[in-house]
């Protein structure tokens, strides 16, 4: 895409007003694991076998999208139809996503710890009078368990907007974006940054016309926990994040990056574009 020059946009202001973060995979839960194994549990329940590849494939959308989609599957629904004889419908989605919920709620908890870099992160835009939005595939149920804990650890954005509470919808639709911006007081959209390690996160961004940052190696298109990582095999962490890069590109992003303890650099950057007239 041709960024627009000065004359293009007329005169723009050029800081950044705001950033927006996805939660597990971006400020916690290295490897956004939380959320994949409890689907692959919540499923167990009703006899089926799912990976925790497949889990991981709509992770970004909310919870109630992600179980839509995964029944979708032609081999998870094809093991549904062999259990009970009939194809899933919404009350099943419905059943599932029940069952799926306390699950999640006992477990988040456990996953609330920091990505290494976040506490600073944050500290380092707060310094420059940036605002911190956060939204996520989480319902408010589960971001009101895991909040405080991670609240203790240092990260406590300006503005949290859950996955369940918007009536337009969640991910790839821009309004949980979008009501941060409104939350948070954020001049023009424009002026702000979306980061994301899912698919549907950037989406959700670039629809809200946003700068949009993906991140690989923390996230969910890598997959690794800070063990496997630090005893996987490197060509494969090269191959992942390598495959992680593309999809997050392919999907809109003006940046990619390891980790959000990469992203001050990158802050800095799109600071200097919109300084000269450049916007997403």
């Amino acid at each position: 895409m041709t960024p627009s020059t000065p004359a293009q946009s007329g005169k723009f202001p050029g800081t950044v007003d705001a950033v927006i973060f996805d939660w597990a995979g971006t400020l916690v839960d290295f490897g956004s694991l939380a959320p994949t194994q409890i689907f692959v549990e919540a499923f167990a329940v009703f006899g089926l076998r799912i990976t925790l590849e497949q889990a991981r494939g709509p992770m970004g959308l909310s919870k109630r999208d992600h179980i839509r989609t995964l029944l979708a599957d032609v081999g998870i629904q094809a093991q549904w139809v062999e259990r009970f004889g009939r194809p899933s419908n919404d009350l099943d989605i419905d059943a599932v996503y029940h069952r799926f919920m306390p699950m999640q709620i006992a477990k988040v908890a456990e996953y609330s710890r920091p990505i290494p870099g976040a506490v600073e992160t944050l500290r380092a835009l707060r310094s420059q009078g940036i605002k911190i939005g956060s939204c996520s595939g989480y319902p408010r149920q589960v971001l009101d368990v895991l909040l405080p804990d991670a609240a203790v650890d240092g990260i406590a954005p300006d503005c949290v907007i859950a996955g369940d509470e918007l009536p337009a919808g969640g991910r790839p639709g821009p309004y949980m974006a979008l009501a941060n911006v409104l939350a948070l007081g954020a001049s023009d959209v424009r002026r702000c940054i979306k980061v994301d390690d899912t698919v549907p996160g950037i989406e959700e961004g670039r629809n809200a016309g946003m700068w949009c940052v993906g991140l690989t190696l923390s996230g969910n298109e890598v997959g690794y926990s800070q063990s496997e990582l630090a005893s996987a095999d490197p060509a494969d962490v090269a191959a992942r994040v390598a495959r992680a890069t593309e999809k997050l590109t392919q999907a809109g992003a003006h940046y990619v990056i390891e980790s959000v303890a990469d992203l001050p650099a990158i802050v800095a950057a799109i600071g200097a574009r919109l300084a000269r007239g450049e916007t997403p």
